[in-house]
């Protein structure tokens, strides 16, 4: 086909999205209700954007990627679809215009790369954009990894330790996005996708302010807020060590440069080093914000410049003081690993980037990237053999991954249910959990993942931490979670002093929100314990309306009620992607649901 030398058509402009699309969805916690078929994907993604490639014909969405697809054959057509995605942008207000082409321009080497050498054909990319009456979408076909020829163990239900067993207290950080841009007094409502910013202008006399902690908004945190949270957890402690899922940057993905992210990575880390000292030991995750494109985590196969091995290499530099050698090692390959906490515990810290639907290296293959979940079965199946139980932490929860990944996890949990006792995650920045059930009838419980509220405030909540109580290092142990705390910084009260109302406090106070036991009145938090919950949630919505309430750490401004409720219900029930699909549909959401959770950019 002849590629004309005029501008960009239309058609091809518009396939570009698939590109940017994702880049301007948010954590907007909006409590909505309607259409059972909307609110769910407004509840989750709140996009700005309000295209919708449905409203393509599969006819023009064809014809539209058969032109990207020759276009992109020839190395001298990138710069007419970097223009054609620019655009795009531009033209759909998207973004603010220089946004729009400082994303372009950060993003066209690594997706046109990724794109180039996929086996994306027409046909795949239209299936997932417009449905699967276009076509049949391959490049995330189903795939399974290998389990032992081990029968699986018998399954004894858990019972609570005896009184006075000892307890492990576990510190737990995610999300906290510092943004060495904030500036107080900035305007705290602006066009871009993030606020509070040197560059977000000054707030006219109708809108809000950045105020000095942190403010309620589409904002992140100032580095002494980050720096204020730390020195009151080392006040809080001790700790018998501290998990830290990841998600370092502020959420200015179109301007953020390779050197910016290792410098944030290695002040986070040595703030942490500094203020909870060298005799406590951290264990972190990669989160998705880590990179620069946000999300861009080549498989390990990838070499040279465009691999990951300049992010992962200065991560094994800044935490060695945490982690042994054969863990860097692995860290360093493909951004996991294992290590031993105690005895009888040990740790996987997952790279949830190899499951990820924003990832776009994944077009080139999404094939258990990096062999990472057979690993962690070899990993597992030696913890069952020495009698070990295993912790796994990560960024995005599972439930939220490609299909097939989502689908073997769930697989390996179900066979290593005896073994695997923690299961703990970020990305979401709100409180939540997601369960486990039984492959065979999918009504015993078997997991629970706990999915942690965010150090940042964004969108719109109090800066948080949580602490689990574990069951301790004694033989015999379980290693479950006994209970679990969440601690807030209320900005209402940080940022105007009760002597000087418009001065923020100078030492503000982390307060706890809530104590999980006490506000559900469990006495453990077992499987059983939050599947009886979920039936209390649906029996009685006061006790509901409580846990909506601490899902946003406590800044809500409307109850949950009906439609929002049902989808909820769905989301909590659903540790593996696919049921979340079919919870979806039984209840009406024709497939919102499902996409709008995958789409949580955080």
């Amino acid at each position: 086909m002849r590629l004309s030398s005029q501008p960009p058509s239309f058609g091809l402009i518009t396939c570009s999205l698939v590109l940017i699309l994702p880049l301007f969805g948010s954590c907007h916690p909006a409590q909505l209700s309607g259409n059972p078929s909307l609110v769910f994907n407004e509840q989750l993604s709140h996009s700005s954007v309000r295209f919708n490639w449905r409203n393509v014909t599969c006819y023009v969405c064809k014809a539209v990627f058969t032109i990207v697809d020759v276009a992109l054959l020839s190395d001298a057509n990138e710069e007419r679809v970097a223009r054609a995605v620019g655009e795009a942008c531009i033209r759909l207000h998207l973004a603010d215009e220089q946004v729009c082409r400082d994303i372009i321009e950060l993003f066209r080497d690594d997706f046109i790369r990724a794109l180039q050498e996929s086996f994306l054909w027409p046909t795949e990319a239209c299936a997932i954009l417009v449905g699967p009456s276009c076509g049949k979408f391959d490049v995330y076909a189903p795939w399974n990894i290998t389990l032992p020829n081990v029968p699986k163990p018998p399954v004894k239900p858990p019972s609570p330790p005896k009184p006075g067993s000892p307890q492990s207290r576990v510190l737990f950080l995610t999300d906290v996005h510092w943004d060495r841009e904030y500036d107080v007094g900035s305007a705290a409502d602006c066009k871009e996708p993030l606020c509070c910013r040197n560059n977000s202008g000054s707030p006219i006399l109708s809108r809000r302010k950045a105020g000095h902690w942190g403010t309620y908004g589409k904002c992140d945190l100032p580095l002494w807020t980050v720096e204020n949270l730390l020195e009151n957890a080392a006040k809080a402690g001790p700790w018998d060590w501290v998990y830290w899922t990841g998600d370092i940057p502020a959420h200015n993905v179109w301007s953020q440069t390779r050197e910016q992210q290792l410098s944030e990575l290695t002040v986070i880390s040595r703030l942490i080093h500094k203020h909870l000292g060298p005799n406590v030991m951290v264990y972190p995750a990669v989160g998705n914000h880590e990179s620069t494109p946000v999300n861009s985590f080549p498989p390990p196969y990838i070499h040279g410049n465009r691999s990951s091995s300049w992010l992962y290499d200065q991560m094994a530099e800044e935490w060695a003081p945490w982690l042994p050698d054969q863990a860097l090692k692995t860290l360093r390959y493909g951004g996991f690993y294992t290590v031993q906490i105690q005895p009888g515990l040990r740790l996987v810290s997952l790279n949830m980037n190899f499951c990820a639907r924003e990832n776009f290296w994944l077009m080139v293959n999404s094939t258990d990237p990096g062999d990472q979940l057979q690993w962690l079965v070899h990993i597992l199946q030696a913890s069952e053999d020495k009698g070990e139980k295993v912790h796994i932490i990560g960024h995005i929860p599972p439930g939220l991954c490609l299909s097939s990944w989502s689908w073997n996890y769930y697989h390996i949990v179900n066979r290593y249910e005896s073994t695997i006792t923690g299961q703990f995650f970020g990305h979401t920045h709100l409180d939540e959990f997601q369960m486990f059930y039984d492959e065979e009838t999918m009504t015993r419980p078997l997991g629970v993942v706990f999915i942690a509220p965010s150090v940042t405030t964004y969108v719109s909540l109090n800066p948080g931490y949580r602490v689990y109580y574990v069951d301790g290092n004694y033989q015999g142990s379980s290693r479950l979670v006994l209970d679990h705390e969440t601690y807030i910084l209320n900005l209402t009260e940080a940022n105007h002093s009760p002597w000087a109302p418009h001065s923020p406090q100078k030492d503000p106070k982390w307060t706890l929100l809530y104590r999980a036991t006490e506000a559900y009145g469990l006495s453990t938090l077992f499987p059983s314990d939050f599947n009886r919950l979920i039936g209390t949630f649906i029996n009685d919505d006061p006790v509901f309306q409580k846990f909506w309430y601490l899902r946003y750490k406590g800044h809500v401004s409307k109850p949950c009620k009906e439609v929002c409720k049902t989808g909820i219900l769905c989301y909590l029930r659903s540790g593996r992607y696919d049921d979340l699909k079919q919870c979806d549909y039984l209840n009406g959401f024709k497939g919102s649901l499902a996409r709008a959770a995958t789409k949580t950019l955080c």
